[in-house]
């Protein structure tokens, strides 16, 4: 199935684009809840209060993009009946515990454009998971979570750590993937 927006034609995504996600994480408090335990390297990322979300979104994507060859990202939006998903009349994939995601193969352009309004802070447009069309690398970000995880190679990992605006702490597979400072929901 296809969507128009923006004067083009966008892919809505299905259960198959997503098969390597669904099932493949564990219940839990580790990063491994959100992220299957495939990558290299993993680490947690939030917006810090001295940081606007603007410039949050752009520090991730942006490190996200150095590390990305030139290939359609996969853009995911999970329905809550109250945020915004971008495309509401397009078929849901299910992800985690049956959460309904209206899954778009776009790119890095409208991962921070298309959203208005994110459901954990009501500023910001990121996706709630999104994964390049090679799926070298996820980020996604739960429900009830204030943080994103980020699974990848090791050398993304390293930049997002080393960049203060993106606010990156690695973790390991089995680590609770709770940042310093935050609580849970």
């Amino acid at each position: 199935m296809h969507v128009s927006k923006d004067g083009r034609s966008w892919r809505i995504g299905a259960a198959d684009d997503v098969d390597w996600i669904a099932g493949h994480t564990t219940a839990g408090i580790s990063i491994t809840t959100a992220i299957p335990a495939i990558f290299d390297a993993y680490a947690t990322t939030y917006q810090a209060d001295d940081v606007t979300a603007a410039a949050y979104e752009h520090a991730l994507v942006d490190d996200l993009s150095t590390h990305t060859a030139d290939q359609p990202w996969w853009l995911a939006y999970l329905d809550t009946g109250a945020h915004d998903v971008v495309f509401p009349r397009a078929p849901r994939v299910s992800l985690y515990w049956n959460w309904p995601y209206v899954l778009v193969e776009a790119g890095p352009e409208q991962a921070l454009t298309w959203r208005t309004g994110h459901m954990r802070h009501g500023r910001g447009s990121l996706p709630d998971l999104f994964f390049p069309a090679d799926r070298s690398w996820l980020v996604s970000a739960l429900w009830d979570d204030t943080w994103t995880c980020v699974g990848g190679p090791e050398p993304l990992i390293r930049t997002l750590q080393g960049d203060p605006v993106a606010n990156a702490r690695r973790i390991r597979p089995d680590e609770d993937a709770l940042p310093p400072g935050l609580t849970r929901e």
